[in-house]
Order: structure tokens, then sequence, then C-alpha cells
């Protein structure tokens, strides 16, 4: 059974907006913690957020062999039907994991349907894809494969007899597997890269540790008003979303385009309630991720911020909350190999 927003997070949603906590609208990010953040502000991060929002590890017990092989295969356009278009072509680790696209480009430039999102921290999400179809990361990988409008193959013996004659693959899967290359050993060892793209300490992180001096005070006012708006009723957990679904546009529209895929659940359901239900979206990282939603609609994290807060939290926010929000989100940008990204 998948997991679904549990009743816990719709009662703190419900405290959430009703709550209050004041605000100094003339605080500078002087980088100290700012004396006028409440005290029923501390004690509820300290109660909720402890258990909603933990900080990424900085190491993952890992294969290293099957994640050197799965390195490689991840960047290698030989897996494409037209020899073209490989993972990283839609999964850019120096973009922040994604393209950067509303939509990303496959071979022959046939354009897909709905937004890349990052391959960063994907290991951390409950399932894969936005609308959840695949229930891990070496199911997920089969998809772009064979999909027309990614990799076009439309078999796995070309796929196959391209790596057991390359005399490199021949030595990683034998160092990684003990045999020859087989599909199932291609999807494990990307999938085992995959789960290695962690990007722990970020200013966040570094905070729920035990740092209090990591965020600054515009940074803990928007950590704040996250909490206190509702935002962290479906963006929690160690990737601050990704371990739940909701639907795209509660209060109203997310979107007036319509543009891309608006199934969401409704196409592995065919409940109709499942309309427009998506996977929530990992923050992590989020300032290098845009555009930003399903469709790739909000060009900005400002205008994804005011957007998400009219269409699912039924509010609209001042300009200073805006900005603080944004300032905190920027704080969820981590470390890729102990680099900043």
């Amino acid at each position: 059974m998948k997991r679904q927003p549990h009743l816990f997070f719709i009662l703190f949603f419900v405290i959430a907006l009703t709550g209050y906590f004041a605000f100094n609208e003339n605080s500078k990010a002087d980088g100290k913690q700012p004396t006028y953040i409440s005290q029923e502000f501390e004690i509820l991060e300290k109660q909720q957020t402890e258990n909603l929002i933990q900080p990424i590890p900085e190491s993952l017990p890992l294969n290293s062999q099957k994640v050197i092989l799965g390195e490689k295969l991840f960047a290698d356009k030989n897996l494409s039907a037209t020899k073209t278009i490989s993972c990283s072509s839609c999964h850019n680790l120096a973009l922040g994991g994604t393209d950067q696209k509303a939509v990303s480009t496959g071979i022959h430039n046939r354009l897909g349907t709905i937004n890349a999102p990052t391959v960063f921290n994907s290991g951390f999400n409950f399932v894969q894809f936005w609308d959840g179809r695949a229930p891990d990361l070496a199911t997920q990988a089969v998809s772009p494969l064979f999909n027309e409008n990614e990799m076009g193959n439309t078999n796995w013996e070309s796929i196959i007899s391209y790596l057991n004659k390359d005399n490199e693959y021949r030595t990683l899967f034998q160092n990684a597997y003990a045999s020859p290359a087989t599909p199932k050993a291609l999807l494990d060892s990307l999938s085992e890269y995959q789960k290695s793209l962690i990007t722990p300490n970020s200013k966040l992180d570094q905070y729920l540790k035990g740092d209090h001096s990591a965020l600054n005070t515009l940074e803990l006012e928007g950590y704040q008003l996250f909490i206190n708006r509702g935002c962290i009723s479906c963006h929690q957990g160690i990737n601050m979303g990704g371990n739940l679904y909701q639907k795209a546009g509660v209060f109203k529209e997310l979107s007036t385009t319509k543009t891309g895929d608006w199934d969401g659940r409704y196409k592995i359901t065919k409940n109709i309630q499942d309309k427009g239900v998506f996977k929530v979206p990992s923050l992590r990282n989020i300032e290098l991720t845009a555009p930003y939603f399903h469709d790739g609609s909000a060009k900005t994290l400002k205008a994804a911020v005011e957007s998400m807060a009219k269409s699912q939290l039924g509010t609209e926010l001042t300009e200073q909350e805006s900005y603080k929000i944004v300032t905190f989100l920027k704080a969820l940008t981590g470390e890729y190999k102990k680099h900043p990204l």
C-alpha cells in the first residue's frame, strides 16, 4: 500500500494555518538568531520538525563497483537508439540534476510531456516519477530507455550486445556482478549509482544537526513561515517531499496553461479522484532546478512559492513573506562529493 498523507499532517496543517507569530519586518540577515523568533516557534520546531524533517546523511552503504559502472552507464549516449541521448542529458549534475527545461528533449528532438525531476537524492523518494508508477530506481530506469520520446530503444538485445562487445564494460560488469552484462545488472547498477547522488550539509542540515548559527535571521524567519503557513504539511521527511501524493490545485488551479501531462495518478489507478494527483516533489536544492512544477510553468522560485501558497494553501503571501520563504529555500542547497552545488 502506498503511503498517503497521515492524519497528523492534516492536523498539523490546520494548526499551522491558524497559528500566529510576530515578525520584525526590518530585520537584516546578520547571521544571528533573532530574539523575536517566538517561544512558540522554538517549541514547535523542536517537537515537530525534529520528526518531520531529517538531515541527509553524509554517506550511505553502497557497492562501489556498482556505482562506478552505473556512473559510466548514466553518461553513455550509446544506450539510446540514435546514440545522442544519455540519462545525464536530462539529469545533468551541473544543473541541479535536471536539464532546467520545462520538458526534456529526447531522440530526434522529440519533446517529453512532463518536467524532468532532479536525480539528486532520488533514492530517498518513496516512489519514482511524478505519477509514482515505479516503486524503485531500478524499475524507473527501464522507462527512459524504451520511451519513444526519450532514448527510444525497442529491444534489450541491441543494448546488451553493445555492452558485452565493449572491453571496458566487460571488465566493469565482471567486477560488479561476476558476469557479463544483463538487463537486470544494468538496471541495478544505474539504481546503485543514483542512490549515491546525495547532497548533504545544506545550511538547514547543519541547523538540524545542532548548529543553530547555520541559519541567519532571514532564513530562520523563512523557516518559521514555512511551518506557520503549512508548507511543511507536504514538504517534510529527509527529502522535504517525495514521500506522499497531493492534488495539484487544492484551492485553485495551479496553472492555467494546462500544457503537458495533467493526469497524474489517474493514469495508474483509473480513479477519477486521482486526476491531477502527483508525487510531492523534493525541495532539496530547489534554487537550482527551475522551472518548477510538473509542467514547468513556474519560471522562478518566487513565482513557484506564491503560486503554491494560493493553490495549495489557500492563502496569499505578502512580498516580505515570499522573500523570506525563498531565502529559506535557498538554504536547502547541499553539497555533492563535499563540494557546494
